[in-house]
């Protein structure tokens, strides 16, 4: 085939320096745009790296009157050992029943407003309302509620990768597989109030849209739990850096967050999240804007280059390096998120530049102009210049 029939549009598995050649059998164009680091990886990538890319467009969709769910486990993702992820909308009104689960959940408020409930094991309740960038946290067994004060959408992540929505713990399910002579006697009311009781697990439900809070307020003898479920993330004052900025919440500022703590990360364009790794678990992302790629160093002589993009998870194993680049002309906002009490990471040029500067050079093979002037505090999100994104095949 000449030059001249190929369509310049379509993406070739051809480096810059004349590596590859072309693909003109069945091929999926759209999704060869979406991963240009798979079809042309950069020259450093190398070696054996397990999936570590999945977005929510590929999984299945639960629909319900009332909304609708989808989630990303170890199953989806089989690196994903720590945390897994649920997607869901309600509608205005919508109720996802009254429930708990064996792990503790975590969720991000992406847009539109709903109520949370939940009583824990003191008989002390918690009422509230969550927005866009809002927080909750309920730990394992605490019984709970979400419910669409308008059409609304969050993000669930669970402290177990094998975890699935579909196999928790819920009222309806209960009543239904519970003698109606037991619930009698438990209740203290005929056994025919229970006659018209769910065949099943209800999952996501339509209802009314509830009255204003103050209306729904249940006085317990016990009082309010202790710690709030529910943190604001949006009002917490970012941290700022040159190439965009980060928020840090984890168990010293949303104490009740014991098991998982997480990072809303903005990077602008021509903006990079550095070289660095985590030292404490894992590493669970997800993207709510924009278009990112991100390269893991696994050791030996091993990494590999994914590209990412709103609704995608991400995944680092524990303690492997690895950055994110702005790839697009938008703002990247992601999440990124641990097993752990804490957020901690571990800055590359904070690490060469706290080291005697000798060994640094001798190590590296860099000159002391160089080694000298890298910076000695952390700056998690930096600018760098637009060819090093532009150009992706070096």
């Amino acid at each position: 085939m000449t030059d001249d029939k190929i369509d310049k549009r379509i993406p070739q598995p051809i480096r810059s320096d004349g590596a590859g050649a072309l693909d003109l059998g069945p091929r999926n164009v759209l999704r060869d745009l979406q991963n240009p680091d798979l079809l042309v990886p950069p020259k450093t990538d190398a070696g054996i790296v397990p999936n570590l890319r999945f977005s929510f467009s590929d999984t299945s969709m639960i629909l319900k009157h009332g909304g609708w769910s989808r989630e990303i486990t170890i199953r989806e993702l089989p690196i994903a050992t720590t945390l897994a992820g649920v997607n869901m909308s309600l509608t205005a009104g919508g109720v996802r029943e009254l429930h708990w689960h064996k792990e503790a959940e975590w969720s991000y408020m992406i847009l539109g407003r709903a109520r949370i409930t939940a009583v824990d094991q003191d008989g002390r309740n918690f009422i509230a309302d969550v927005g866009p960038g809002d927080l909750w946290y309920f730990p394992p067994g605490i019984p709970h509620s979400i419910q669409g004060l308008e059409l609304c959408e969050f993000l669930l992540v669970f402290d177990s990768g094998d975890f699935s929505d579909l196999s928790t713990l819920s009222i309806s399910d209960w009543f239904a597989h519970t003698p109606k002579e037991v619930l009698s006697a438990n209740f203290g009311v005929p056994a025919s109030t229970f006659d018209d009781r769910p065949k099943g697990q209800l999952y996501i439900y339509q209802s009314e849209v509830p009255g204003p809070l103050e209306t729904q307020t249940v006085q317990s003898p016990n009082g309010k739990v202790p710690l709030p479920f529910k943190f604001e993330m949006l009002k917490q004052p970012p941290l700022e850096f040159s190439g965009g900025s980060v928020r840090i919440v984890d168990s010293t500022v949303f104490k009740i967050s014991k098991t998982v703590a997480a990072a809303l990360v903005e990077v602008k364009p021509g903006g990079m999240r550095e070289l660095h790794w985590h030292p404490n678990n894992d590493e669970w992302q997800y993207y709510l804007t924009g278009k990112a790629r991100m390269t893991v160093f696994l050791g030996d002589g091993t990494a590999r280059t994914f590209d990412y993009m709103a609704g995608d998870v991400g995944y680092v194993p524990f303690a492997t390096g690895h950055y994110i680049q702005n790839t697009g002309d938008e703002t990247l906002w992601f999440l990124e998120m641990f097993k752990s009490d804490r957020f901690e990471d571990v800055s590359l040029a904070q690490w060469m530049a706290l080291t005697p500067r000798q060994l640094v050079d001798s190590n590296v093979n860099i000159s002391s102009a160089f080694t000298k002037n890298i910076r000695k505090e952390k700056e998690p999100v930096v600018s760098f210049p637009p060819y090093t994104y532009k150009s992706k095949n070096n």
